[in-house]
């Protein structure tokens, strides 16, 4: 395979975390117990989800919808679990219709190895935003993707997004929180 040389993208596929995680937590678990969000690509913490950036994108804005209970399957998340990852598919797909403007979405969950999940062990939603003609000859001849800005300017457009939102939520009249 040919190699396109892209130096910037280095801290993306070094590792995510400063510390190793645990015998028994995903790195996500990790990652939160860090509580350095915006290093982390965490974007929003719920009640029972987070919301984190994917750090190997399939597109600019590719996030990831986690459960804080650790579970392989969606049939092991309890009812109130699993409207908590529908509310926040709605919502991370509103911030990234704000801040991105893409023309369509790919929304999904790759269960269980087999299925091409990468951290199979803690279940994860994908929301992945797409725009007309954001494949090209890159992936098909040369198997690799090229992605227009870095993690922390599409972080930045996403919190910019979600500030707003919050802001409106406590003005009187202004949208309504969903928190």
């Amino acid at each position: 395979m040919d190699r396109m040389w892209s130096p910037w993208r280095s801290a993306y596929v070094s590792d995510a975390t400063d510390r190793e995680p645990a015998e028994d937590e995903s790195i996500f678990t990790a990652l939160l117990h860090e509580e350095q969000d915006e290093e982390n690509l965490i974007l929003w913490r719920g009640e029972l989800v987070f919301v984190i950036m994917n750090r190997h994108p399939y597109n600019n804005g590719h996030l990831l919808i986690v459960p804080y209970r650790e579970v392989t399957q969606y049939v092991a998340l309890r009812p109130d679990e699993q409207q908590a990852v529908a509310a926040a598919l709605d919502r991370c797909m509103g911030w990234i219709r704000e801040a991105l403007s893409p023309d369509g979405f790919n929304v999904g969950m790759n269960l269980g190895r087999a299925a091409g999940a990468g951290i199979p062990e803690h279940l994860h939603a994908h929301v992945v935003p797409r725009w007309d003609g954001d494949t090209n000859f890159m992936p098909a001849t040369a198997e690799t993707k090229v992605l227009p800005e870095d993690l922390p300017t599409t972080y930045g457009k996403l919190r910019a997004v979600m500030s707003a939102e919050a802001r409106a939520s406590t003005i009187p009249g202004g949208a309504p929180s969903t928190d």
